[in-house]
């Protein structure tokens, strides 16, 4: 029993003493694979950067708005009749009491004959009565009564021809003619829609601006506009008047700009863009829109920085987080408000890819430009 249990100590022991072996070679694989981690640099990120910048801008408000007519109507029938001529034709340019729809007027032609004759005979008959009234053989009733009668017959008439005028409808004011609403034989109702006339030039823009805005808006201040119909154009114009009381329901106020419009552009109803160009200037800094990375904790960018690497004597280039205040955008560049100095460099492509203290390399060969003013197609 004693040689038994000796010989099963023996291999107990030596089970043991061949898992630890096993063990702490293991270990020493274990830990040359983690120093052997520890030491691998991962190469460096490859990144377009772009220098801060600064300069100096002329503050502005922007807004969106409607185009409105200086003069703007929907012509339309005063009186009832049957349309017997029509001046005019679908677009036309439209001058100042320009005919643009005559009605039949052969009843009330006929009515005026038989007024005018009828004040012919009160207007003889008042002079009669005036002759004979001076010899005592009329009265002054009876001359008062002629006079009223002569009086009433005139009347007739100058309502009849007011009522010929009307029977002829004419532009009111000089402006573009839009589609045609009615046709040679039509009989018209009072207030019937014929044709559209709209004032083209000079033309109004009518925008909306918060109350904060107000002490900063004023007559006379000078404003741009745009419309996506055509991106590749701006119009100038200037603030013509600011409404006199603010939206309750919204707390912004209407803001009126007049401009020329000369080649007809732009049309009643058009949506555009408006900038407001503030009189003051103000310094800024600029970097493309392009290094901005948006996060609901806040915008930020990466700065490139040069620094020794660390167990090197070798200076490297490492990307570090910085966040800023954004301002306003123009073109392909953002202003910002804080966050950044004069000449530090940005990564304008490859941010994504970057976090704190990441090994970067400057590829600027294929960047593309940024501009203030770019092009449509290369914004």
């Amino acid at each position: 029993m004693k040689s038994g249990t000796k010989k099963v100590l023996l291999v107990v022991g030596g089970l043991i003493t061949v898992v630890a072996i096993l063990g702490g070679i293991k270990a020493l694989q274990i830990k040359a694979l983690i120093d052997a981690g520890a030491s691998f640099k991962p190469p460096p990120e490859a990144v377009t950067t772009a220098e801060v910048i600064q300069e100096e801008w002329k503050p502005t408000l922007t807004s969106v708005g409607s185009i409105v007519p200086v003069q703007g109507v929907m012509v339309s029938a005063e009186l009832p009749g049957t349309i017997v001529e029509i001046g005019f034709d679908s677009g036309d340019t439209a001058t100042p009491g320009q005919m643009l729809v005559r009605f039949d007027t052969s009843i009330e032609r006929a009515g005026l004959a038989s007024a005018v004759a009828a004040a012919d005979l009160a207007k003889a008959n008042l002079e009669r009565t005036r002759a004979l009234r001076k010899s005592n053989v009329r009265t002054q009733a009876e001359l008062d009564a002629a006079e009223a009668v002569a009086k009433q017959a005139d009347a007739e008439v100058q309502s009849i021809r007011a009522t010929i005028a009307k029977k002829t409808v004419r532009a009111p004011f000089a402006g573009r003619l839009g589609i045609r609403q009615v046709d040679l034989g039509q009989f018209l109702n009072p207030g019937a829609p014929i044709v559209s006339l709209q004032s083209m030039s000079p033309i109004y823009a009518d925008f909306w601006m918060p109350q904060q805005s107000l002490a900063r808006v004023a007559p006379g201040q000078q404003v741009e506009l745009k419309a996506d119909t055509y991106p590749d154009r701006t119009w100038a114009g200037k603030v013509e008047t600011v409404n006199a009381e603010v939206d309750a329901s919204t707390r912004n106020v209407r803001v009126r700009a007049i401009l020329e419009n000369t080649d007809e552009r732009l049309r009643p109803g058009m949506f555009v863009s408006v900038k407001v160009l503030l009189p003051e200037q103000e310094t800024v800094l600029l970097v493309p829109a392009t290094s901005i990375l948006h996060a609901p904790y806040g915008d930020s960018v990466f700065l490139v920085e040069e620094k020794q690497a660390e167990g090197s004597t070798a200076q490297e280039l490492f990307a570090k987080q910085q966040f800023v205040r954004i301002g306003e955008r123009r073109g392909d560049f953002v202003a910002i408000s804080s966050g950044l100095e004069r000449g530090q460099t940005v990564v304008t492509s490859g941010g994504f890819k970057l976090r704190n203290g990441s090994r970067v390399v400057v590829e600027n060969a294929l960047a593309p430009n940024a501009e203030i003013n770019p092009k449509p197609s290369e914004s």
